[in-house]
Parts: C-alpha cells; sequence; structure tokens
C-alpha cells in the first residue's frame, strides 16, 4: 500500500485537472478474480478507486471540476445512487456538470438522470428524451409450463410474503405477492423522486408530473426544471473547460487521475488503526463456495468465519464492515455467519454492515448483529423468512421413457429426492423444520434489533422491504453508501476516519492462492465446492427456464427501473 502511494506520488501531475467520469467504459463494484475478466473491464471504473479519488479530488487545488457521462451501466439502482452521492459531496467543493446523448431512448433511465442530478448542470442532446418512467415489476410464473413437461414444485415457506419459489410453484400471483412488489416498486420511485426535487430544487409535484408524462422531450424536461441545458458533448465540454479555465489535455478520467499525497506522511505513517472489510458476496452456502458454473458465485459461510477469526488475531484492527451483497441461502450458514460476527464484538471491535444492492433472508440474518446496519435507500433487504422443497420429476421421467427405481435404507431416505412426491408424513416433518427454522431467525432477529417479538415478527412472514422502509421499520439503522459505513466503523472504534487504513480480508494476493491450508485456522482461498441444496435448487431451475436467478431464501420477482 505504502509502495503503490510513493509510486502515485512520484507520478502525479502538477497542472490542472478536469475530471471525467464515462459509465459508459464500465463501472464495477468489486474487480473480477480472473486476471482475463479483468482484462476485459480494463478501461472501466472501479469503485473503491471512485469513492478514493473523487474524495482526494474535492479537497486536491489541482482539480477543476468533474464532468459526468450519466448513462446506464448495468449497475443496480443503489450503486447508481451511491454513485450519485459521492458527485454529490465532489460538487460541494468544485463545480460539476451531467450529461448524456439520452436519458433513456424512448425508455425508462432513471436511475442514470437520478445519478445526473447530483451534478449542478444537467444537459441532454437536442435529439435526446428524459425517461424517468418510474418503474416496472415483472413477475413470471412457470408452474403450468413445469407441469406439461411433466415436473412438479413442491415447497412450503413462512410466511406469505415468502414468494421467492412462487414463480415455479404459485398458479397466480398472490395477494400478499401484489402488495410486496407494489410496495417496492413505490417506495424505489418515491425515494428517487423525493431525491431530485432535493437536488433540483424543484417541488416533488413537478417531478412526479415528469414521471408520468415520460419520455419528456428536452424542451418539455427543461420546462419542468429536469435538465438546465440543450447540447451535444462538444458543446457541454467547451463551456465546462471555459468556466473552469481549463484545457483538452487537462482532462483525465477519474480513475486514471493520480491524487496528490505528501511524501512525508506517506512515509511516517503509523501501523494500528486499521478497519478489516470482510466480503460477503453471492448466494450463502455452507463449506467454502465457490463461483457458479451457471453464473453468479456463491460465498461460504467457513470463508467468512476465516476471515473474521483473523480479525481476533490482529490486534492492529480495530473495526470491522461487513460488506454484504447477498440474496440469502443457506439458514445454517447464515447463522454461522452471525455467531462469527458476535464474537468479534464480543472482543471490543465495532461491526458495520453494509448492505450493497441485496442483503435479503440469509444475507439480513448475516446482518443483523452487527453493531449498526447501513443500506441504499433502494437496497432490497428483509425477507425475514423461510422456504424449502423440491421439484419431483417423476412425470418428466416417464414422458421421455425413462425408468428409475431407488432403493432407500432409511425411513426419510428419499425426502427430498426428486422420484417421488412427499407424504403426508414428509410434509409434517419439513413444516416441523420450517416452524423452527423461523421462529430462530425472527427471535435472534428481534433480540439484534432491539425489537419485541410480536414487533419483528409483524415485519417478518419474508417480506422485502427497500432500505428506506426498512430503515422506517428499524431493520437498518442509516441510509448511506460505502463512505457512511466507513465513517461510522471509525466512530465507533474512535479512529480518524482522515487517517485510519482499510485491510481487505477477503482478497488474497496471488502467493496466497497458491499456499495450502495448514490448518482450519489458515487463511486460503475458496475451493471449487458445488452449491448444494434448495438455494442451489432454485437456482439451476430459473438458470434452465431463463428465468430471475433467485436463492432459495432470495428475492420474488424483477423490478426494472432503468
Amino acid at each position: 500500500m505504502v509502495l503503490r502511494e510513493i509510486v502515485d506520488l512520484l507520478t502525479s501531475r502538477d497542472g490542472r485537472v478536469v475530471l471525467e467520469l464515462d459509465l459508459a467504459r464500465g463501472l464495477v463494484e468489486v474487480r473480477p478474480r480472473n486476471p482475463l475478466a479483468a482484462l476485459q473491464i480494463l478501461n472501466a471504473t472501479g469503485m473503491a478507486t471512485l469513492r478514493d479519488h473523487l474524495s482526494r479530488a474535492a479537497r486536491d487545488d489541482r482539480v477543476a471540476g468533474l464532468i459526468v457521462h450519466a448513462v446506464e451501466c448495468g449497475q443496480p439502482m443503489p450503486v447508481m445512487e451511491e454513485v450519485g452521492d459521492l458527485v454529490e459531496e465532489f460538487g460541494r467543493h468544485k463545480p460539476t456538470v451531467a450529461w448524456a446523448e439520452s436519458y433513456g431512448e424512448l425508455g425508462n433511465s432513471l436511475s442514470a438522470y437520478l445519478l445526473a442530478t447530483a451534478a449542478h448542470k444537467v444537459w441532454v442532446q437536442p435529439s435526446g428524451d428524459l425517461g424517468i418512467g418510474g418503474a416496472e415489476v415483472s413477475i413470471v410464473l412457470a408452474k403450468g409450463m413445469l407441469e406439461k413437461a411433466g415436473i412438479t414444485p413442491q415447497f412450503g415457506k413462512r410466511w406469505e410474503y415468502k414468494t421467492a419459489a412462487d414463480q415455479f410453484a404459485a398458479d397466480d400471483v398472490t395477494e400478499a405477492n401484489r402488495e410486496m412488489m407494489t410496495r417496492l416498486g413505490q417506495s424505489l420511485v418515491e425515494e428517487a423522486v423525493t431525491t431530485i426535487a432535493r437536488r433540483r430544487g424543484i417541488d416533488a409535484a413537478r417531478v412526479w408530473e415528469g414521471v408520468n408524462d415520460s419520455p419528456l422531450t428536452p424542451e418539455r424536461a427543461q420546462d419542468l426544471g429536469l435538465v438546465d441545458r440543450i447540447g451535444y458533448r462538444d458543446e457541454v465540454y467547451t463551456e465546462a473547460l471555459d468556466e473552469w479555465h481549463g484545457e483538452p489535455e487537462d482532462l483525465r478520467f477519474v480513475h486514471r487521475w493520480s491524487p496528490k499525497r505528501d511524501l512525508a506522511k506517506v512515509l511516517r505513517r503509523s501501523p494500528g488503526g486499521k478497519v478489516a472489510v470482510v466480503s460477503v458476496r453471492g448466494s450463502i452456502v455452507t463449506g467454502r463456495g465457490a463461483a457458479s458454473p451457471l453464473g453468479g458465485e456463491s460465498v461460504g459461510s467457513d470463508v467468512v468465519d476465516e476471515h473474521l477469526r483473523a480479525v481476533l488475531r490482529d490486534d492492529d484492527i480495530r473495526a470491522v464492515i461487513l460488506d454484504i451483497n447477498s440474496p440469502g441461502g443457506s439458514a445454517v450458514a447464515s447463522d454461522f455467519m452471525r455467531r462469527s460476527v458476535l464474537r468479534v464484538r464480543e472482543s471490543g471491535r465495532p461491526v458495520i454492515a453494509r448492505m450493497g444492492a441485496v442483503a435479503a433472508s440469509g444475507g439480513y440474518y448475516a446482518a443483523m448483529g452487527a453493531d449498526e446496519i447501513v443500506a441504499q435507500a433502494s437496497t432490497l433487504t428483509g425477507s425475514i423468512g423461510v422456504l424449502a422443497g423440491k421439484f419431483v420429476t417423476a412425470g418428466l421421467y416417464e414422458k421421455l421413457g425413462l425408468k428409475r427405481e431407488s432403493i432407500r435404507i432409511g425411513a426419510r431416505a428419499g425426502m427430498l429426492s426428486s422420484s417421488t412426491p412427499f407424504t403426508e408424513d414428509d410434509w409434517a416433518k419439513l413444516d416441523e423444520s420450517l416452524d423452527r427454522i423461523y421462529e430462530t431467525f425472527t427471535s435472534l432477529a428481534a433480540h439484534d434489533r432491539g425489537m419485541e417479538l410480536d414487533e419483528l415478527r409483524a415485519l417478518a412472514k419474508g417480506r422485502v422491504w427497500t432500505g428506506a422502509d426498512a430503515a422506517a421499520n428499524g431493520l437498518v439503522d442509516h441510509i448511506g453508501g460505502w463512505r457512511l459505513a466507513w465513517e461510522r466503523a471509525c466512530i465507533l472504534a474512535d479512529l480518524n476516519p482522515e487517517t485510519a487504513s482499510i485491510t481487505r480480508l477477503s482478497h488474497f494476493g496471488p502467493f496466497e492462492r497458491l499456499m495450502p491450508a495448514t490448518s482450519s485456522e489458515s487463511r486460503s482461498t475458496t475451493s471449487l465446492v458445488p452449491a448444494v441444496g434448495s438455494e442451489d435448487l432454485l437456482m439451476r431451475a430459473a438458470t434452465w427456464l431463463g428465468l430471475p436467478v433467485n436463492g432459495a431464501l432470495s428475492l420474488p420477482g424483477r423490478i426494472d427501473v432503468g
């Protein structure tokens, strides 16, 4: 870390700089571990670099301002929210401008426009649109198609809002599912409208007018106060460079710019005062987890526990940020992670759970033991519930002319077998397990969040909440992104946020990847063990059918906000 900062210092330019953030070149939350995959997004901006460089640039007298190309980049709304927050914070110190050829072309681009409003000026091309048409909630039910193929879904759940398996097992969209998904969409748009109105300095009613009349022509958007200027890229740059006394050769991408550093401070930085970052990304499974051949990844509870045990062995680590982006998974693995978090807290080190785009069900289970939880307004969280089941494929085998014979030793050896349906006794046993897991989940959640059990149960039943609604109901503590999580960790650990350092225990160097583990106390990379159980079953089924991939304790449907 120190060597890299010295190189940055020695290679930095002293001249005037105008920074660019071009989302058309891509934005990544976490750099891929695979070198080939990393090469494919070489020009993309990394979130960690963006946070660091914009923070430093705001206080660097070489930097004249920031130009943002605010277009969709494949990232979910919570990530775009955080980028907007970073741009807005930078704008408290330096001038900013955002532009796009079009905020959606006859379509919806609410999240990109939301980011653009963080800048002082918003431009749009004369031939472009302003598409801020709200959110669409899509729920696809595949039970009829599965039955035609001879496949019968059988799932139990706790309770009515735990609808992740409904896309396979439900005949119709339930009222509970419709209610929940409607509220999720409403909350996302309401928060976006409130933020846009505040940033643009206009009444929320005018923003709603734009939402309901979307897509808007540039002139109509300008009349409503939603954009400032209409023009092309060259006009944006010419005006910005003229006002900021810059030249084209002064332009630098944010992630390619070298922040100004004090060499003396870098060299005399004292050890200690570290905040560890432990990632929980992907479907939660027992064991070690792995990248899935079906796409996506899983995170093993053994690995998270190893990282948190490493914290306990390092006296220089004063706090932990648990960085969660997970739809859930195994209840047992999630409970193991929670216990590991509590052990860190028992050592006197505060733990802040920072939620990304999603931290639901098992993801919430892992977070709830932290001292504090930070989420974005559009984070999907909660889903305090449980489901389990199987797909019965006997009919499919018959249609294909296949015969299958099972020899079972033990009364319940075939309980989860796909060859036979659940018996009444099987259903009773499954219900018993679901009740036990749900009771444990809700009781621990109530304890961790300092709520009465009845109060927590009213918020549970498998219901998914946005971060904004979760905060209003006491399921999370703060609305914000990485910077707020960092500040809270430093405050609770009595550290200075400006001088504390980060250590990422979830990242392995090339030599660590090659070193075999010598014991269960060793830090070692994840092994290629595929996920198993109900969560993997749903993931495989969703992938095969071309539906959104959900874990067994995951989220229903899909919400598109552009």
